[in-house]
């Protein structure tokens, strides 16, 4: 059975359907049960459908990843959850009450995706990250109903924060939370949550909400989530088999990344959806009905929202099919109004209202995804999967976006709305809605990501603590004289930046790290020296490979018209084959962006290096701590990758550039291994991104 067979299959169920004798969802499910045993096998040859858990790990999650059994307090027992837990690479050297920094992901998703913002975050504060049961490379365990409530979830999140929070110094917390993570969260910050006194999470200090979720199901989705139950698992299989039919531009993927997504973020939702598995996601759904199996609350609503007595940030996509923006704008509307209790009408009344009058003028369930297309169609959750999306985007950005309003922070040239205000209980609330195409996806989209971490950055240092600031940071750990490079008399002998590599076109300058207490290379030095605003094959982008926090603030940089990236490999060790494939991949997309294209007609006041060449464009800047081993390696596989390079012109071309070239053997021996066929002859091999 082909593709195109299938969409016609598909097709005539979407009219069975329709009819009177499906209408019925016993005999629906009936129907769609022996279906999917005939063909479900076919199916997944056709469509390659296969479970991924833990398949190509960021390299941060590899290092920093443990196993731990839990038992809450209400006695369900976790045999082996995985936590993802990074202390700051400081600190020893910094306070010790530094805030920790919880992330909670979504329904079918994963810690790892919140890789991007780790990537940037794990240098400003400790960071914890949990899959939660069945998620990612947790066991789907116990076998009991009453363990995948949201409440059920809240406990668990509680219990490992307990395990990795410093509570002799009564470290605070900071919750972050995408889609179903954001109800878990507010579960534990709210001062109304009905799990307040059991778990007594005082030490919340803060809330980041990213797509969140305002309120449970109204009437017609909580039917449509029950019938969910009595779905056979082969059955749901083939359901969400059908709604990905046609790949990367399937309907399935299209509703988390949205309309304008690019081929890659719609690659990345492709491998999310692929690892998030049907028993899991029924359960999970299950769990958010009110009440079930003896919660006290399914998904939380305007009662405990409008308890949150911490500084709040909510974060939605304009284009979000999955969880409206509308939903940000209801919960800041809750805590910035004065709440007036109505006489005969309770809050939950209130909420199922409200939100009754939304879904009749939206047509759109939050949180789940349509069977198909018909009006009769049951909702079918979303399965909003992440991982590893720090190495095949924008790692992310320690920029600080504007917030005057006079200079509104823009996407692709559309305003972001971008709001600061109060809660009645005299709160930091921050607002921030990014324009379409974002959707629910802004944690891996492209043209979120670096925004969406700039963002979240100024928010945890100016409204939650301010040393969670790198720039509070390097300047506590230089005058105290307890961080900077590891030999200063070296570092200080080698010259800050390369001539540009590559031909014919040059498109890296190889350069040591920046200090920010150095008079002659720190960020604002090196804009004036070597950024793209002076040179016309200056650098316009920075990527960090550096796996230790940076020395220097990026802010310096971005302010010059820099951008800064972050990609750690692993210290010390030449990159893997992985970690070459997603640093390629990264430099391939930077390479697109307007600031590295050519420059035919230079601005007044750029020097041209090279006066007769008229295609020169602004070029990447990468630094490990020296700028020879790390960096080389890295270099040299794009060369002959992308470039078409042979290793020995590749290590050539290196060390004319960057003197004397890589200078540790191992480095040179292992890209001879990768680039070196059985006689010796070089050619292009390993990895090869198109």
């Amino acid at each position: 059975m082909d593709r195109s067979q299938l969409l016609r299959l598909r097709e005539r169920m979407q009219h069975l359907v329709k009819s009177v004798w499906l209408k019925d969802w016993r005999s629906s499910t009936l129907f769609t049960t022996i279906l999917s045993l005939a063909l479900l096998g076919s199916l997944r040859r056709v469509l390659s459908l296969t479970i991924k858990r833990g398949a190509s790990e960021p390299g941060l999650f590899k290092k920093n990843s443990t196993f731990s059994p839990f038992t809450t307090v209400s006695g369900h027992h976790y045999p082996r959850i995985r936590l993802f837990y990074s202390p700051h690479a400081q600190a020893a050297k910094l306070p010790k009450d530094l805030p920790l920094l919880v992330f909670i992901h979504g329904l079918g998703g994963n810690a790892t995706q919140f890789a991007p913002l780790l990537t940037s975050l794990v240098n400003v504060a400790p960071c914890l990250a949990i899959d939660l049961p069945g998620c990612g490379q947790s066991d789907f365990k116990p076998d009991d109903a009453a363990a995948y409530t949201t409440s059920a979830f809240a406990e668990l999140v509680c219990a490992a924060i307990e395990k990795f929070r410093d509570a002799e110094s009564n470290q605070q917390v900071i919750l972050i939370g995408h889609s179903m993570g954001c109800s878990i969260a507010a579960l534990l910050a709210s001062s109304t949550s009905p799990l307040r006194e059991r778990l007594k999470c005082e030490y919340v200090i803060g809330l980041i909400a990213l797509n969140p979720r305002a309120g449970p199901f109204i009437a017609k989705e909580a039917r449509a989530v029950s019938r969910l139950k009595h779905l056979p698992v082969a059955a749901f299989d083939l359901i969400r088999m059908w709604d990905r039919l046609g790949g990367v531009d399937s309907s399935s993927i299209t509703r988390m990344v949205g309309e304008g997504a690019d081929a890659e973020t719609r690659k990345l939702q492709q491998s999310f959806n692929e690892q998030s598995r049907s028993p899991v996601v029924l359960r999970f759904v299950a769990g958010m009905l009110p009440g079930a199996a003896g919660s006290e609350v399914g998904l939380p609503g305007e009662k405990v929202w409008s308890g949150i007595k911490v500084p709040l940030f909510l974060v939605a996509g304009e284009a979000d099919k999955v969880t409206s923006p509308k939903e940000v704008e209801k919960i800041a509307g809750w805590l910035t109004r004065d709440v007036e209790k109505k006489n005969g009408r309770s809050d939950d009344a209130e909420t199922h209202a409200d939100r009754q009058r939304y879904n009749d003028e939206e047509e759109v369930a939050p949180d789940a995804e349509p069977l198909n297309s018909t009006e009769t169609a049951a909702p079918i959750p979303t399965t909003a999967g992440d991982l590893q999306v720090a190495q095949h985007h924008l790692s992310s950005s320690l920029h600080t976006p504007s917030d005057s309003p006079m200079d509104p922070p823009k996407i692709d040239g559309v305003p972001i709305k971008d709001k600061q205000q109060h809660t009645h209980h005299a709160f930091a609330l921050k607002t921030t809605i990014f324009p379409t195409p974002a959707a629910h996806a802004i944690m891996y989209t492209t043209s979120t990501l670096r925004p969406l971490c700039g963002f979240l950055q100024t928010f945890l240092s100016s409204h939650i603590d301010e040393r969670l600031s790198l720039g509070w940071q390097l300047q506590h750990l230089a005058t105290s004289g307890k961080w900077d490079v590891k030999n200063l008399s070296k570092w200080s002998s080698i010259a800050p930046c390369s001539a540009p590599i590559g031909k014919p076109i040059p498109v890296f300058r190889a350069m040591k790290t920046m200090r920010e207490v150095d008079e002659v290379h720190n960020p604002r030095e090196f804009v004036k020296k070597f950024g793209a605003g002076v040179l016309a094959d200056g650098v316009a982008m920075v990527v960090d490979i550096s796996h230790e926090s940076p020395v220097y603030d990026p802010k310096g940089l971005e302010e010059g018209g820099v951008e800064y990236h972050k990609f750690p490999p692993v210290s010390k060790l030449p990159p893997t084959a992985d970690e070459v494939e997603h640093f390629i991949a990264l430099i391939n997309h930077l390479r697109e962006a307007p600031k590295l294209q050519p420059r035919h007609h230079p601005q007044p006041g750029v020097i041209r290096e090279q006066p007769g060449e008229e295609d020169v464009r602004p070029v990447v800047g990468i630094h490990c701590h020296y700028g020879f081993n790390r960096t080389g390696f890295l270099i040299i596989c794009y060369l002959i990758e992308r470039l078409g390079y042979r290793l020995l012109d590749a290590l050539a071309e290196f060390a004319e550039k960057r003197a004397p070239g890589i200078k540790h053997e191992h480095f040179v021996n292992e890209l001879f291994v990768r680039y070196a066929d059985e006689v010796g002859r070089m050619e292009r091999r390993g990895t090869v991104v198109g």
